[in-house]
């Protein structure tokens, strides 16, 4: 764990989001980077696109490269340090997949012999090239790839958990044969917690990797339900990231909460700097944070087309480079010296089994006694069903008190509930 929790931002460029990388301006990089150090932020996380840096399955260009290189020594000459994602993969409602992928050369991309040759060729180049900059944090496998592995998404890559977990034990393994002992982990949208038929697996999120990654968006039925103010939009990433323990064997495995944002309409934009400052000192409530990475920098251009409309306001700063409100709730966290919290002593009970994710999603009942506890003053961590009868576990986590949905949520009135 960091001597402080660490607080930075997902870097979306200013100018040609994402796809500056075609034409690779660093002195507009280097502007962005300004705009975000002045923030007192320590760290960015940055996003190559797959298909532009290996555009052939044996050919990975070394002028994106060394481009990526580029942008990491821009910012650590501002004091910022670099989590580099590998396979983008999928980004702000986009897909970018290499053409050898896809269409005439359709292949799985969790189970192709080719196909996985090739992405750990290319998270191996990446690590290795970036290996001796004392800035780099280390490599996430790629944002959110989960959603290429299972519906909603119209075309997914069907896997077993047994071979998305040997595929996720290959890919770590690549990058740490490219960047020995930094910081390689894999990061998921929200399914992987809440939806019954995800392959990937919470007990998979919690066990590969150097820490477990969580990313909290209450567009997810949270806001939805309950309202900007309500306790559980408030607190959705702080449970997310007490959720994610209850499957980790390391009983003080660090957590990044790596994704978080304030998404309009839900969040209007007048009330996103009180929705910054409430998520990010209730995730600061949780044992054994390593970090708060904001979603995102920049706001995307209006220039650019066919984005849902949330993604053009998510920046901390406008695409001309202005602080929003937002911005600066979140440097005002970053420049405060935080005490580390207490243990969380009352831990609810969750379900083991992967079948039964839904329990723990918005509307499921693992979720809402968690809220109903928080209302009530508690500070609620989890725990699995089988291991909550284990006492060696519950003292190495410092937890004193177990309980069940049932104990916390009312019996619906003339019946029991099930």
């Amino acid at each position: 764990m960091p001597a402080a929790v660490r607080f930075g931002v997902n870097y979306t460029p200013s100018v040609g989001w994402f796809h500056h990388w075609l034409d690779f301006d660093l002195d507009s990089v280097r502007a962005d980077l300004d705009s975000v150090a002045a923030l007192g932020l320590d760290h960015i996380r940055v996003f190559p696109l797959w298909p532009y840096f290996q555009p052939n399955r044996a050919l990975i260009r070394e002028r994106a490269v060394a481009d990526l290189v580029r942008l990491a020594d821009a910012a650590a000459e501002r004091g910022l340090d670099v989590n580099v994602d590998g396979l983008q993969g999928h980004l702000s409602s986009f897909d970018f997949l290499p053409a050898w992928t896809r269409t005439w050369h359709r292949r799985n991309l969790f189970t192709d012999p080719d196909v996985l040759d090739g992405q750990a060729a290319y998270l191996r180049t990446l690590a290795a090239a970036l290996a001796d900059r004392p800035n780099f944090i280390g490599m996430t496998l790629g944002n959110e790839v989960n959603q290429f592995s299972a519906g909603p998404h119209p075309d997914p890559d069907r896997a077993t958990s047994t071979q998305i977990d040997a595929w996720l034990r290959r890919m770590l393994a690549a990058c740490e044969e490219g960047a020995p002992g930094r910081l390689h982990l894999h990061a998921e949208y929200d399914a992987t917690w809440y939806q019954d038929d995800q392959p990937f697996t919470p007990a998979q999120a919690a066990s590969h990797g150097a820490l477990t990654a969580v990313h909290s968006w209450v567009f997810n039925g949270t806001a939805q339900r309950h309202g900007r103010t309500a306790v559980p939009t408030e607190h959705h990433a702080a449970y997310l990231i007490e959720l994610s323990k209850a499957w980790a064997d390391e009983p003080h495995r660090p957590v990044w909460l790596q994704e978080v944002g304030a998404p309009a309409p839900l969040v209007p934009a007048e009330h996103a700097a009180a929705f910054t400052e409430a998520t990010v000192a209730n995730a600061l409530d949780c044992p054994d944070l390593w970090g708060i990475t904001w979603w995102c920098s920049h706001d995307v251009s209006r220039q650019l087309a066919d984005f849902p409309e949330l993604e053009y306001g998510l920046g901390l700063l406008t695409s001309d480079r202005r602080p929003k409100d937002t911005a600066l709730a979140l440097a005002r966290a970053a420049s405060t010296t935080h005490p580390a919290p207490a243990p969380r002593t009352t831990a609810l009970v969750v379900p083991a089994h992967p079948s039964r994710r839904s329990l723990c999603a918005p509307g499921g009942p693992v979720f809402d006694a968690f809220f109903r506890l928080v209302a009530d003053g508690a500070r609620p961590t989890t725990v699995l069903d089988t291991r909550a009868d284990d006492p060696a576990h519950l003292a190495a986590r410092g937890i004193t008190e177990v309980v069940t949905p049932d104990q916390v949520l009312p019996v619906p009135q003339g019946g029991t509930r099930s």
